[in-house]
């Protein structure tokens, strides 16, 4: 094994641009299990045309338009500037209303506003879902636990502390029955993630910054060895994510 050699070409990964939210570049070179659900068929089940519905960090609103619902009918929370002025342009004239969302997570609508209130992988408040949701409104979201990629980010990162080690489906539903949500449905999940060569591996870790705090090739080369020489045993370097899902109807009489 040639370590300066492998040192030279993974350098050249770690500059690799990315763009949005696009992984295109290494499509084939790692592999994601299935979620046992499908968000889209769950919330389908419950949107229908007549409901007021908001989606919460809706990103750049490709998942919202495709829903077709009715845009005087439909709110948005959006936190990162650069797609709330996309959003702008692309959404609110169209008759979407926009709303922005901070890390408090005040949602800047008035109480009661929303029969249905979706939610994928952005933070939120109990307590706001609450107040904004009407009497019997339903609640959907799928959330990113705490867990995810933990095996992967103690592989690169020494002494790796996750950011939201609580955050998982026990949790979420105890704040959520405490706050008086009736639950409907509710799955967790851990699917599997292979990285099949260390392009795949490294861009990851750059992109996803947050379970990989301060990765990049120089300073944890030692630990991108560990991980190859998995790599040459096992053909991939395994990981694990965490996910899961909840419906919960707003039982309420007034806010």
């Amino acid at each position: 094994m040639n370590t300066n050699l492998l040192k030279k070409e993974w350098l050249q990964y770690e500059k690799i641009k990315f763009e949005g939210w696009d992984f295109s570049c290494i499509d084939d070179s790692w592999e994601n299990e299935n979620l046992p659900w499908n968000y889209a068929e769950i919330l389908n089940k419950y949107l229908s045309s007549d409901l007021e519905l908001l989606d919460m960090g809706t990103g750049g609103g490709e998942f919202l338009l495709s829903l077709n619902h009715p845009y005087e009918k439909t709110s948005i929370t959006e936190g990162w500037q650069p797609n709330i002025e996309l959003l702008k342009m692309k959404l609110v004239p169209l008759g979407i209303k926009l709303a922005s969302i901070g890390d408090d997570d005040i949602i800047d609508y008035v109480n009661n506003s929303f029969d249905i209130i979706i939610n994928r992988h952005e933070s939120f408040n109990v307590g706001e879902i609450k107040r904004v949701l009407k009497p019997n409104g339903v609640f959907i979201t799928q959330q990113v636990g705490g867990k995810n990629g933990n095996r992967l980010s103690n592989m690169l990162i020494p002494s790796f502390q996750p950011k939201y080690a609580t955050l998982n489906l026990k949790n979420t539903l105890q704040d959520l029955k405490e706050c008086n949500f009736e639950i409907m449905f509710a799955d967790e999940y851990f699917p599997y993630q292979k990285f099949f060569n260390m392009k795949a591996l490294i861009y990851y870790a750059k992109v996803i910054e947050w379970e990989f705090p301060g990765f990049n090739v120089r300073d944890n080369f030692n630990q991108l060895l560990d991980a190859f020489k998995e790599l040459v045993r096992k053909g991939y370097v395994l990981n694990y994510e965490h996910r899961f899902i909840i419906v919960a109807r707003n039982t309420k009489l007034s806010y």
